[in-house]
């Protein structure tokens, strides 16, 4: 059987200022926290709003009338909602809060779940590669977009290497002081000898280890103009040029990465298209998005925000659910999370981020 478990520590709610919060939930009776509870687990399920009637046929011990007075209270407490007179009640953000922090019960992710997790996220090549296939995991599984985002940083090296591929191309080999390993394709000058490729490596390696790109390539630029270097001209252009092809790259470096726009879109009701659209354009924002998920690095907790509780989302009603992942010295090195409707499964999603995160944290570790 799944695990069921109730989700109260290591979850952490964010609230703006200006939104009002909701009632505690024990100021709400047994028989109101049973009836919110239906109304909100049928509303993430179906997508509809949830009537006394259907609540009736549920097998609640209660006339409809008295249903409709406990939807009609749970109403004025700003906790449920009903779209039109004759619909039935769904709940609102601040519904969706109180039963995210005080009486969802999560399920925890299943063995296969797991599995296609931890297979994206060892799949071998650039630590990039590894996080956008390990986020499209995630969407997949939580048909939602996923997201990762990792702060702009230069690597730290420690040592340069080049293997021949042939007569005009090598492959440049970079580690890095945190132990990461990647692989980029470089084009030869001409005439360069095997020779040149081993000198080229054991110079960078020797002379860089321990500095930045940034430094790196400054040194090399002073020694070379200087002539303090013995290198041999093809060695000196495999330096520059293996140096100008990391230094390009790290200044592209994704500071964050979606994938899974497509389920958004494919999984909206009629309904809600335009509300889609409004959180595809939100998403095309990257920075503001970025700064959402950096201010969940602080502690370990998973982040929960729901619609206008942060104002990039006031129009678009969207939820996102993120949490830190750290690298090999324990310091946080990234957030991994989703973004998808308010209804969505609280239940399954935020344990399935948790894991997510542990994941990653194995990866860098």
């Amino acid at each position: 059987m799944k695990e069921r478990k109730r989700l109260s520590r290591g979850v952490h709610a964010h609230t703006s200022a200006g939104v009002t919060p909701s009632p505690p939930i024990t100021e709400l009776t047994d028989r109101a926290r049973d009836i919110f509870r239906r109304v909100v687990d049928g509303y993430l399920e179906s997508g509809q709003p949830v009537g006394s009637r259907t609540l009736a046929q549920a097998g609640l011990n209660l006339s409809p009338a008295s249903i409709r007075g406990v939807l009609a209270q749970l109403e004025m407490a700003g906790l449920l909602a009903a779209p039109h007179t004759s619909a039935g009640r769904m709940p609102t953000e601040r519904g969706l809060r109180l039963f995210v922090d005080g009486m969802m019960q999560a399920h925890a992710p299943s063995d296969e779940e797991r599995k296609q997790i931890e297979a994206r996220a060892g799949a071998g090549g650039p630590v990039e590669e590894a996080l956008a296939a390990t986020t499209a995991a995630l969407s997949g599984l939580s048909a939602c977009a996923g997201l990762v985002m990792v702060p702009k940083r230069e690597a730290v090296l420690r040592s340069i290497g080049f293997v021949p591929l042939g007569a005009t191309q090598a492959l440049a080999v970079l580690v890095g002081e945190d132990g990461a390993v990647e692989n980029r394709v470089l084009e030869l000058p001409p005439g360069v000898v095997p020779g040149a490729l081993v000198e080229a490596g054991n110079y960078m390696t020797a002379t860089l280890a321990g500095l930045t790109l940034a430094e790196a390539r400054a040194r090399v630029d002073r020694e070379l103009s200087a002539g303090r270097s013995a290198l041999d001209a093809a060695a000196r252009a495999l330096v520059e040029r293996g140096l100008a092809v990391w230094s390009e790259d790290g200044a592209r470096r994704p500071v964050l990465i979606v994938r899974g726009h497509g389920r958004l879109l494919d999984d909206a009701e009629a309904a809600d298209v335009e509300r889609v659209r409004a959180l595809l354009d939100d998403l095309d924002g990257k920075q503001e998005v970025a700064a959402l998920l950096d201010s969940a690095r602080a502690g370990d907790a998973t982040r929960i925000f729901i619609g206008a509780e942060n104002k990039l989302f006031t129009l678009s009603g969207s939820s996102v659910i993120a949490k830190p992942f750290r690298g090999r010295d324990g310091s946080v090195v990234g957030v991994v999370g989703v973004i998808g409707p308010t209804r969505l499964n609280y239940a399954r999603v935020v344990p399935m981020v948790d894991f997510t995160a542990a994941t990653l944290t194995r990866l860098l570790g």
